[in-house]
């Protein structure tokens, strides 16, 4: 260290000071000696001390100039020396603490400009306090939602266990091994909410209306009418109603009086009571995709009943959760018949169940809204909490686990589901198959269908 040089320097200027003044004082006493043995006169005396007392003077004025530059320059050294030692130690410092992934930041600009002024204090933070790690380099995914680089530091931990917590002052920024400022954070972005399907689905808690509203109910003279006329001709109204409505029928009135004997004349001869789907099809000259949303709306209708097609499918709630309760072929566990008989399910979901109970003869209900967790995913709540969804756990006497082949029965109950009437079309169909519009496959649904409204 350079300031272990100073006493040295001193020490040898201070020897070579006395050996200087004792030779200037072993000439003045021999001067003096050869005084005593030769006497002058007194002016002769006077005229010979002269020169030396001038020597003397210089001497003595170039020794204190010479002590006094020498001073100031071993002074001037040690005080650099001083402060290249106190750098060096503060860089030490720096690089120490980055070397074991441990950086401290200061969110102020003034905290930071006062640290290139002043030496920084040292502080040995103890075996027990940790700090956050903050990188220092950015990467391209470190960015905000919004798309642009994230510049707040994120906050750094000063939790310690059993110690105070401890204070700590950022390296000067001229420091070599100085981390630099904080651009981006650690912290990844947040994934979206959902992923489910094309777009995400926002779940809004609140009551929906009648899916039936009175201009798409039947009026009670054509629904008469219609029962009557089928009865005549030996077919059931549901299968009569369900071609009008598959033409484009959607009034209150969808068809005349002689159309609907008419119809119901034609199926009757189709042998419809029988076979209504090889009538149906004999009737549309081949249409398969015609026959398939005939006999979908055929079950449609029988399932909810004539008069809920008339009144409204709110009005025929309280019917409906009866049907379903005493049905001895559709099962659903303990705490969903609490449900429905506490009237917690929405009407949609009591038609649905109806429905798939008509279709395949027979329904397995795994989950209403007792027993299902509060939320779908992280800040969104299930649509179970609101009565508006339902898991289908098995159809016609056949579990949905093992079955969700192309072509298999989840297939066929799913396309089942996706040929309701536009007011009852789902926004979420989940299984293993992705069949377009809201049906899409996830893979914790492989033992049940979830439908949601």
């Amino acid at each position: 260290m350079r300031e272990g040089r100073l006493p040295g320097r001193l020490l040898r200027l201070g020897i070579a000071i006395v050996v200087l003044f004792r030779a200037l004082g072993a000439r003045g006493e021999e001067s003096t000696d050869q005084g005593t043995r030769e006497p002058e006169s007194a002016p002769a005396r006077k005229r010979a001390s002269a020169p030396l007392a001038r020597a003397r003077t210089g001497i003595t004025g170039l020794v204190s100039g010479v002590f006094l530059l020498a001073a100031g320059a071993a002074l001037g050294g040690a005080y650099a020396a001083w402060g290249e030692d106190g750098t060096a130690d503060a860089a030490a410092v720096v690089e120490s603490s980055s070397s074991g992934d441990y950086t401290t930041t200061d969110a102020t600009a003034d905290t930071t400009t006062a640290a290139t002024t002043e030496p920084a204090p040292v502080v040995d933070p103890g075996p027990e306090t940790t700090t956050a790690e903050i990188p220092t380099t950015s990467t391209p995914d470190e960015t905000s939602e919004a798309g642009e680089t994230n510049t707040a530091p994120p906050p750094v931990d000063t939790s310690t266990s059993g110690s105070a917590p401890t204070e700590t002052v950022p390296p000067p920024a001229s420091a070599p091994g100085s981390p630099g400022p904080v651009l981006t954070s650690k912290h990844e972005n947040r994934p979206p909410e959902s992923s489910e399907g094309t777009y995400p689905t926002i779940w809004l808690l609140r009551a929906l209306p009648d899916p039936t509203p009175p201009a798409k109910r039947l009026a009670p003279a054509f629904a008469r009418e219609l029962r009557q006329v089928a009865a005549a001709a030996g077919v059931q109204w549901w299968l009569v109603l369900a071609v009008v409505r598959a033409r484009g029928g959607d009034r209150a009135v969808p068809a005349g009086s002689h159309s609907i004997e008419r119809l119901a004349n034609r199926l009757a001869l189709l042998h419809a009571d029988i076979h209504p789907r090889r009538a149906v099809l004999r009737l549309s000259k081949g249409d398969r995709t015609f026959t398939d949303q005939v006999l979908a709306l055929a079950r449609y209708d029988r399932a909810v009943g004539l008069r809920a097609l008339v009144r409204g499918l709110e009005s025929a709630k309280p019917r409906l959760e009866r049907r379903i309760l005493r049905d001895e072929r559709i099962d659903i566990y303990a705490g969903g018949r609490t449900d429905i008989a506490a009237h917690r399910v929405n009407v949609r979901i009591l038609v649905l169940i109806r429905y798939l109970r008509v279709t395949f003869k027979q329904a397995t209900v795994s989950s209403l809204f007792t027993g299902h967790r509060y939320f779908a995913r992280p800040g969104v709540v299930s649509a179970h909490m609101s009565g508006l969804a339902v898991d289908i756990a098995g159809v016609a006497w056949t579990p949905i686990s093992g079955h969700q082949a192309p072509n298999g029965l989840t297939e066929r109950a799913v396309k089942a589901i996706l040929l309701l009437p536009a007011e009852l079309q789902p926004q979420q169909v989940i299984s293993l198959l992705g069949l377009g519009g809201p049906s899409f496959p996830l893979p914790d649904h492989y033992d049940h269908i979830h439908i949601g409204y």
